[in-house]
């Protein structure tokens, strides 16, 4: 599955998290790793651009977080950042630089590249957010199957195991998700793919494919 591939998914200069990436093919490979990589990560950032609060949470010093956000660690919030009104980050997140995390968004073992934006009442949970991917409000990434089954990556004849019973959605740079969707267990889109308001996807959607429904995915002109 190349279109399933870190390197057509994600311009890895566009995240702190990069050296998570090494040696992985595909990015669902990286989630189990994540919570000792921002442990090691934190630890070496510049006094003078990040400060450490609480339980291994970084912040960066030019980053905006809201009084009223729930940040529980290990997580690292990169420059320029916003978190704003009733965020929920439940630990094994990193937050790209001038990324959005909105109100009443939460946030559970995900990287979100630089210039991401989830910024209402969306659940990113076991996921990665490739640089400037976009969700519209509402929309979430379901992680778990409703038969608790491995999740299983689809694309026509192809099929790949991740072992893992809890996967969200790998999204590449600059997708575009409708409004009050939801990406089910496994979906993969890739770079500036676009996902129509109200959708329930699955499976692979190609890079600079637009998702209307599960038969009809056209290529963007």
């Amino acid at each position: 599955m190349e279109e399933c591939k870190i390197t057509e998914l994600y311009d890895l200069t566009q995240t702190i998290a990069a050296e998570l990436f090494e040696g992985a093919e595909y990015p669902w490979e990286v989630l189990p790793k994540s919570h000792a990589f921002i442990l090691e990560l934190g630890e070496t950032l510049p006094a003078d651009r990040y400060f450490k609060q609480g339980d291994n949470v970084w912040v960066a010093r030019s980053a905006k977080v809201a009084i009223t956000a729930s940040i529980t660690g290990p997580c690292i919030i990169d420059e320029e950042a916003e978190i704003r009104h009733c965020a929920f980050i439940r630990g094994n997140a990193i937050v790209g630089k001038n990324a959005v995390v909105g109100n009443s968004t939460e946030l559970k073992n995900v990287v979100l590249f630089n210039g991401v934006q989830v910024p209402h009442y969306n659940y990113v949970g076991d996921s990665i957010l490739g640089y400037k991917a976009h969700m519209g409000a509402g929309s979430i990434t379901s992680n778990v199957k409703s038969d608790k089954a491995l999740v299983v990556i689809k694309a026509s004849e192809e099929q790949i195991s991740t072992g893992l019973k809890k996967v969200g959605a790998m999204l590449g740079d600059e997708v575009e998700v409708g409004c009050n969707s939801v990406l089910n267990p496994g979906t993969v889109i890739g770079k500036r793919g676009q996902v129509y308001p109200v959708s329930c996807v699955r499976g692979v959607i190609p890079a600079d494919h637009i998702f209307k429904d599960k038969d009809h995915v056209i290529r963007r002109k």
